[in-house]
This record gives structure tokens, C-alpha cells and sequence, in this order.
């Protein structure tokens, strides 16, 4: 299966993403590990522009050929790119699941992007009026959707899991 897991910066998609990799044995591919590692390499300076994502797409669909479940995770803001996960995932033959995570609570969400930690050296996080100015498209079709806002890490997970079951057993 892959899971493309998408929302704005300091949503806590990482968190959720390294949670429910731990918790099922999947693989997670991390768009802003590849883009700083493209930074890095001498070859482009941020913004990348696309590279990150298709290298994430290759990846993806390489791990999923072998048999593994992966978890796609990036900020994932227009459908081109919500499309093109999508894509990796039907010529692999798998199933996907598209997963939004959202902090619906305004204060909290400016919380976190102010006071984050970021893991991935060089990486410069972006700030309040970068995240809400970011070019971000609504969902046109259908996902599920964990709000963090007010939860543990573990209730959002607990939640996406039992998200992801009803998302298995219909087939998607």
C-alpha cells in the first residue's frame, strides 16, 4: 500500500509519518530529506523545484514493487503532485491512501512552526507568514483527513489507523 501523507509545515505529518512507519513496518520517504540532500550535493539550492518529489516518486514506487508499504510524506500542496503519488502507486499495482493532516487550531499551529526543531541539517524551516502564504490547492477528491490540533501524537495515529482500515476494506 502507500500512504501519502500531505498538509501544511509543522502539522505534524513527520511525527505521524515516523509513528505509523514504526507501527506497520513501512518505509518512509521524506521529501524534504531528498530536496536538502539535492541542496547539499552542490546540484540546486532550495527551492528545488520538482526534483525532490520525483525522486520521491521513484523511490516510492521502487520500495512498492518490492513488496514493502510505504508512507509518502511532503507538504504535497497541488494536485499535480497529489496525482502524480497516486500515479506511482497504480503503476506499482497497490493500493493508496491519501491522508491530509491539518492543525485546525490557529494559535497551536503558529506554535509549533515557531518553536520546532528541525531534524534534517541545513534545513531552514519556514516561518508563520511562509506557511500561510504558501501556495497550498484544497483536495478535490477524497482523503482522509487527521486534524492534530489538541492531540497526542499516538490519538492522531490511533485515529489515522482506524482511518486506514475503513480506506483497506473498501478497496481504495
Amino acid at each position: 500500500m502507500l500512504i501519502v501523507i500531505g498538509g501544511l509545515p509543522a502539522t505534524g505529518k513527520t511525527t505521524l509519518s515516523r509513528l505509523l512507519a514504526a507501527r506497520i513496518g513501512a518505509v518512509h520517504v521524506r521529501i524534504d530529506t531528498i530536496e536538502q540532500a539535492i541542496v547539499r550535493s552542490g546540484l540546486a539550492r532550495h527551492p528545488v523545484g520538482p526534483a525532490g518529489y520525483v525522486v520521491g516518486y521513484a523511490l516510492a514506487e521502487e520500495h512498492l514493487r518490492q513488496g514493502l508499504t510505504v508512507i509518502a510524506e511532503s507538504v504535497n500542496p497541488l494536485a499535480v503532485t497529489r496525482d502524480a503519488w497516486r500515479e506511482a502507486g497504480v503503476r506499482a499495482g497497490v493500493a493508496v491512501a491519501e491522508v491530509e493532516v491539518v492543525c485546525s487550531d490557529p494559535a497551536e499551529h503558529r506554535h509549533r512552526v515557531t518553536s520546532r526543531s528541525i531534524d534534517i541539517p541545513g534545513l531552514r524551516p519556514p516561518d508563520w507568514e511562509e506557511v500561510v502564504e504558501r501556495e497550498y490547492e484544497p483536495w478535490e477528491r477524497e482523503r482522509v483527513l487527521v486534524d492534530t490540533a489538541g492531540q497526542a501524537p499516538e490519538q492522531s495515529l490511533d485515529a489515522l489507523l482506524r482511518d486506514l482500515e475503513r480506506v483497506r476494506g473498501s478497496g481504495s
